[in-house]
């Protein structure tokens, strides 16, 4: 104990008492302990492998929102003070143990991922080769889509610990962790080069990639993040609040080249203190995350006008279409809230494999069957709002604009560049030249704009920034 404090850690058992509500956890094979006692006194394992470097059981989290019946949980927590976190025989098959009771029981497991790969020196396992036949890992991947995975990783989380924490739904990551695939020993034995623990994985590295979902401060508050992140699938809470909406009103510029949080848009129409955003330093230009509405849960779905002007790019379609499955899988209603100029085009998106990324957004809407509602609250354009929409501005219960929007097959200017080439090409001088282009944009935005899309049923409503927040409440109250 004073060694994990020492770092500034804390205890596996600190972590799950912390986690779980108090008196529900039902511990599994508590008196395990390493398989060595052919080599080791039995005490001397009593002591220090304990449970073999791994706490199973079930328990309720959040049992005093949403009742001890919605409530119930597995929790495995990986115990680094035992053998470094590495995994061995008995560890194995109480991880065993607690997938099958997950799966049976269709309950949400969170996982402490803390930890090494597998530990060669069980040498009471006599009849084993390699153990490769071991079910830990396909048993831990074959409840996806099945029950709610959550990880957290704190230190050192290298090879089997890493494999498990990348095949979770979603991954938090304190910010003294380092997540790599293979740790020093098994690098250097490759011939991959000398390197510290340190070096491998950070969470700089891992957060700006994908790997970590969130990134929290320390052990505590990846806890907190862990009970509020399994709450989104808990149920409806019973108490909320919420901010004044007409500050709505005020949000888009005047000026449409003008960028502008969206990230108050949404906080502002979430219930107060509700939004918990994936991914936030990864496929920045598609926000992701959770709000609730009047106490209910939803996905939620955002481009970022501040990040490549709210294109969608290789990695956030990935990132939003990775998030539609997950609201479909576990059956969560889907808000989007759409400002984007399309798809992010040219020959270095497409060098990151932009076609087949891009289409997994399609591929995602068409496959929902719970139900969206997008706001379209600026810029509407092309193939990549029809992504953001489920695919069609027909496909979501309910497709409305704020006044602002604005909408085509493609962007207002490169439209005009493209359609009006010839027009633009024969006025020699560049002021008069910029005037057409200036003028034609302006038509064609008029042309465009929210209340003629809606006059021709292109979308189903253009409304008052203000109303916002109710009319997401009755669409996804039918």
């Amino acid at each position: 104990m004073e060694v994990r404090h020492t770092k500034g850690f804390r205890t596996a058992r600190e972590n799950l008492h912390d986690l779980v509500d108090e008196d529900s956890f039902l511990e599994y094979g508590q008196l395990a302990v390493a398989a060595q006692r052919n080599r080791r006194d039995y005490q001397d394992l009593q002591a220090n492998t304990a449970a073999d470097g791994i706490i199973t059981g079930t328990c309720t989290i959040n049992a005093n929102q949403f009742g001890k019946e919605a409530t119930r949980a597995v929790v495995v927590v990986n115990d680094y003070s035992v053998l470094a976190g590495t995994q061995g025989y008995f560890h194995h098959k109480k991880l065993d143990r607690a997938c099958e009771l997950a799966a049976e029981l269709k309950l949400p497991v969170i996982m402490y991922t803390e930890g090494g790969g597998g530990r060669p020196g069980d040498a009471d396992v006599v009849t084993r080769i390699a153990g490769l036949n071991l079910r830990s890992f396909s048993s831990w991947a074959g409840l996806a889509g099945k029950v709610p995975r959550i990880a957290v990783a704190n230190g050192y989380c290298f090879a089997g610990s890493a494999a498990l924490f990348g095949c979770a739904d979603f991954t938090i990551a304190t910010r003294k962790s380092f997540i790599g695939m293979a740790g020093p020993a098994m690098i250097e034995g490759g011939g991959l080069g000398s390197f510290a623990p340190g070096e491998i994985g950070p969470v700089e590295v891992q957060e700006k990639n994908g790997v970590i979902d969130i990134v929290a401060e320390d052990e505590a508050h990846a806890t907190r993040l862990a009970q509020q992140l399994l709450a989104y699938f808990q149920g409806q809470a019973r108490d909320w609040s919420v901010v004044d909406q007409a500050v709505l009103r005020e949000v888009i510029p005047q000026d449409r080249r003008w960028a502008y949080s969206v990230h108050k848009v949404i906080e502002t129409i979430a219930d107060e203190g509700t939004f918990l955003e994936l991914q936030h330093r990864y496929g920045r230009s598609v926000i992701t995350g959770f709000i609730r509405l009047e106490g209910r849960p939803a996905g939620l779905l955002a481009n970022d006008c501040q990040q490549l002007g709210g294109a969608i790019d290789s990695e956030s379609a990935g990132k939003a279409a990775r998030f539609l499955k997950v609201c479909n899988t576990f059956g969560l209603p889907v808000v989007s809230l759409t400002d984007t100029p399309g798809f992010m085009v040219g020959p270095d998106s497409e060098s990151e494999a932009a076609v087949r990324r891009m289409s997994e957004l399609f591929l995602a809407g068409a496959a929902l069957k719970v139900p969206m509602v997008a706001i379209i609250l600026r810029k509407g354009y092309g193939l990549g709002a029809m992504a953001m929409t489920g695919g069609s501005f027909a496909n979501p219960v309910y497709t409305a604009s704020w006044p602002a929007g604005e909408f085509g097959g493609m962007g207002l200017e490169g439209a005009v560049r493209l359609g009006y080439k010839k027009e633009l090409e024969a006025v020699s001088d560049p002021a008069e030249r910029e005037t057409l282009f200036n003028k034609l944009v302006a038509r064609m935005y008029e042309a465009g704009k929210a209340t003629e899309a809606a006059a021709h049923l292109e979308i189903d409503a253009v409304i008052d920034p203000a109303d916002t927040r109710a009319v997401l409440i009755n669409a996804l109250c039918r």
